[in-house]
């Protein structure tokens, strides 16, 4: 295993800067996950760290070892692909086996990777077998196999699974984490998917626009989002985001209006807002719910959700904004129903016009 290190890192494509000075430390062992929207940059990350492409400018290290201009052989990395990229012509022993021929392996040695890699992938019987035979998922294991043969400090993927169907998705994703705690290797992980970050990461690296937005534990990124792109981006259903105003603020509390008549009150510190100022109020779904009696916001139910154990419902309020909540499944609610949505002050984030999160509430001295 090693550690990854990207110093100032960019990419420009004539007058496009796909990435604009990328900073980030990769800890050996860890399982990163790299998320973002299409276009944001994160496979042409990761396309660089393999060597399949260079940067305009910056730095890569991989294990202390500067790679930057080194070839993609000579980085000690190995890349699964979305498309698996096996020869159809050849058995998935003799694929697996076609990057050790290359290194002039012994026989005995490349059938050792082998049964090695096939045993952790449960792909033994498959090994006699041509990719056209396979099915998607065992395409994809052989694909993982012929990079864990190998050996490599550094394992990268790019948006492997996104050719598979929603239930075999859940499934490799449950072996690839199973496949990182057997190995312990370095691994960075490219995807769309915000779902398959929030279940397999260690570590979640957001991109947006070619910058990183934030770099943390999945819940940090959850319950904390550093912007407002973060928050929208990280959590499903996603976060209620609800243009406001300021009416008060200080370093304990911040209220803020989102129609006429209409206050949500948030545990920050405004102590940098003013009356009036333009802010995003944002709540999970998770922590919006129904209240008794005449608090929280006035809003007609439009749609429900059921999915078993919870159920996700959409509102609208008379002046047209759009709500979501999740409850319990076994709620008595209807189309059409009238109900009041709240959350607990100390849920509510606040993104000032910039779209960075306020802090906390200060603490106040005793």
């Amino acid at each position: 295993m090693a550690d990854v290190t990207i110093q100032g890192l960019t990419r420009r494509f004539g007058a496009a800067d796909v990435l604009r000075g990328i900073d980030l430390d990769i800890a050996a062992g860890s399982f990163t996950v790299i998320v973002g929207p299409s276009g944001c940059g994160k496979s042409t990350l990761l396309r660089l760290l393999a060597g399949l492409d260079r940067p305009t400018s910056g730095v890569l290290q991989i294990g202390g070892r500067d790679v930057t201009g080194l070839e993609p052989a000579e980085r000690g990395i190995a890349m699964v692909f979305q498309n698996y990229s096996l020869y159809p012509h050849m058995t998935v022993r003799q694929n697996m086996a076609f990057p050790l021929r290359s290194r002039r392996m012994g026989k005995a040695d490349i059938a050792a990777a082998i049964d090695r890699a096939a045993g952790i992938l449960r792909i033994g019987e498959l090994l006699d077998r041509k990719p056209g035979q396979l099915s998607g998922g065992q395409r994809q294991r052989v694909a993982i196999g012929r990079a864990i043969v190998r050996d490599p400090s550094v394992f990268l993927f790019d948006e492997p699974l996104s050719n598979l169907d929603a239930a075999l998705r859940g499934q490799m994703r449950m072996e690839l984490a199973e496949l990182h705690r057997t190995l312990g290797t370095t691994m960075i992980y490219v995807t769309h998917d915000q779902v398959e970050a929030m279940t397999m990461a260690e570590r979640i690296v957001v991109l947006n626009g070619g910058r990183v937005e934030q770099v943390g534990a999945p819940m940090e990124l959850y319950r904390r989002p550093a912007t407002r792109f973060v928050a929208g981006f990280i959590g499903q259903p996603p976060m209620n985001l609800l243009p406001a105003r300021v009416k008060t603020a200080d370093a304990g509390r911040v209220t803020a209006e989102i129609a006429p008549g209409l206050r949500i009150t948030a545990h920050a510190d405004g102590r940098r807002l003013a009356p009036g100022d333009a802010v995003d109020i944002g709540i999970r779904p998770d922590d919006l719910g129904p209240v008794a009696g005449a608090d929280g916001i006035p809003a007609r139910l439009t749609l429900l959700e059921r999915l078993g154990p919870q159920t996700v419902i959409h509102a609208r309020t008379e002046t047209g904004i759009a709500l979501s909540a999740v409850v319990g499944g076994d709620d008595d609610l209807t189309l059409g129903d009238s109900l009041h949505l709240s959350a607990p002050p100390d849920r509510v984030h606040v993104f000032d016009q910039d779209g960075r999160t306020l802090p906390a509430a200060a603490r106040r001295a005793a």
